[in-house]
């Protein structure tokens, strides 16, 4: 899903760096190509810090408690 997501993302860009000016020169190295990457690498971020952040969130939850959630059925809605 990230890298789906991050295709949709790399549009707007392509489109925004087709209309900066570059600076001459040998000073620029990130091309286009850097752009074409951003959804694996956006694929791979998700794949480590999801996870990371479902461990750190029930850790937290064990130390804390968590929430307690009770429903009832109210015969009078």
């Amino acid at each position: 899903m990230y890298f789906f997501l991050g295709l949709l993302l790399i549009l707007p860009m392509l489109l925004i760096y087709s209309m900066v000016p570059t600076p001459p020169g040998p000073g620029n190295k990130f091309g286009p190509g850097a752009l074409i990457i951003f959804p694996f690498l956006y694929a791979l971020a998700g794949l480590i810090f999801v996870p990371l952040g479902c461990w750190i969130y029930n850790m937290a939850a064990k130390l804390v408690g968590g929430l307690e959630v009770s429903v009832t059925d109210d015969g009078d809605a």
